[in-house]
């Protein structure tokens, strides 16, 4: 088929990736966000997948909204049989979805209708699921309600981070939107409507949902580090001042709540319920290191208390 592929972050790469070397498929053109100021040096720089269409002489569109006119022009004269879509991160409106001769197919990371939304990884991991997925779907006006074509499964690790187990699912994922992709060619795949039961939703993860208060229990600590890891990233407050932290593991003694103790084994804080070890620790102007050179450094005094 056709195809024009959407996308924009980094675990969209694998699915272009993957329909590029397709021998199938053609890709046609590319439709990601627009060039951002991105890194350190806050430079404008092409997202992800605009990079590897470019280093494949492949046509980038990148509309700031969708539904310019001339966007929907320039997609109409591609005339795409199909327009897969990995994390592009606009709303497609409905004369957009009507172009391609099979509709806008959704690679979602999630087990549908679980988890619907702009992070089912991060939400996963936060509400403590021990198994998560993939699905493929096609898109309609509604959010992530559309039929599903295909699914796969992925078991969540105790320590999974949420980039570790996106990174995981962006891989297999690619494998799963290419088998729809031909099934949906050879006519053999029809997509089946998402059960009514057991939807869920998992909005935009911010920054102040990365906040750690030592007051809630280890458990709660532990996956919400780890479901905001390594983005927006984990952090909390001592003595006024913005820690950043990696993720912790929890231990089976008691502390006193929020109060932290150094130890040669580590530093730890007390919870609401069992104490947790830190990991790593980023101060304020520094680089994230081991939490007992970051103690030692800061000379905690007995009692303190942090978040």
């Amino acid at each position: 088929m056709r195809v024009v592929f959407a996308g924009t972050p980094e675990p969209a790469v694998p699915s272009l990736r993957r329909l590029i070397e397709s021998e199938r498929h053609e890709v046609v053109a590319v439709i990601t966000r627009p060039d951002a100021v991105a890194g350190r040096g806050r430079k404008i720089m092409r997202s992800p997948v605009g990079q590897l269409a470019d280093e494949h002489g492949i046509q980038v569109l990148t509309p700031r909204k969708p539904a310019e006119p001339e966007f929907v022009a320039a997609l109409t004269n591609l005339a795409p049989d199909c327009c897969p879509v990995v994390a592009y991160g606009a709303l497609l409106p409905q004369q957009v979805l009507d172009i391609p001769t099979h509709g806008w197919i959704n690679l979602h990371f999630s087990l549908l209708p679980a988890w619907r939304g702009a992070a089912p990884v991060q939400a996963a991991i936060d509400a403590g699921d021990d198994m998560t997925g993939a699905s493929t779907f096609l898109i309609e006006a509604g959010l992530d309600t559309g039929p599903v074509y295909g699914v796969m499964t992925e078991k969540v690790g105790v320590t999974d981070t949420a980039g570790e187990l996106l990174a995981r699912l962006a891989e297999a994922g690619a494998v799963l939107l290419e088998k729809t992709l031909d099934g949906v060619e050879d006519g053999t795949l029809q997509a089946i409507p998402q059960s009514s039961d057991g939807v869920s939703y998992a909005p935009k993860v911010t920054v102040e949902a990365g906040r750690i208060r030592f007051d809630e229990t280890a458990l709660a600590i532990h996956r919400r580090i780890r479901a905001v890891t390594p983005a927006p990233g984990a952090w909390t407050e001592m003595n006024g001042l913005r820690l950043k932290l990696g993720p912790v593991e929890m231990v089976e003694e008691t502390l006193p709540e929020r109060e932290i103790e150094v130890r040669k084994s580590g530093v730890f804080v007390g919870t609401s319920t069992t104490a947790v070890r830190l990991g790593q620790v980023q101060p304020p102007g520094k680089k994230m290191m081991n939490a007992l050179d970051w103690a030692r450094g800061a000379r905690l005094a007995p009692g303190t208390v942090i978040g």
